[in-house]
């Protein structure tokens, strides 16, 4: 991954693995049974699993599908969800948004 992470996004990186595992372990699968059900490899599975910033967003997108939990992922990043989404649904939304200029 090039750049530097924040520790933050780091520290979601592991949740989100240690999620994807508690997720698997709870349906009862091995890694490589979710593995063959998002169509990688259980070496994948296992980086995601551990936080590992380099797995792609399509690769964590088929793990979630495999897991039934790809609709809930796609509902918490959805900004109609929130209080701040819903209060500004009704105003416009700019097709682009430019940074300030210092």
């Amino acid at each position: 991954m090039a750049g530097r992470s924040s520790t933050r996004t780091v520290q979601a990186a592991r949740q989100i693995g240690e999620n994807i595992a508690t997720w698997r372990k709870l349906q009862g699968l091995t890694s490589e049974q979710l593995a063959e059900r998002a169509g990688v490899s259980r070496v994948t599975v296992s980086k995601l699993e551990h936080g590992d910033l380099g797995v792609g967003l399509g690769v964590l997108l088929e793990v979630m599908r495999g897991l039934g939990q790809l609709d809930s992922m796609v509902t918490a990043t959805d900004p109609l969800e929130t209080d701040l989404g819903r209060i500004r649904s009704g105003q416009a939304i700019p097709k682009r948004v430019r940074g300030s200029k210092a």
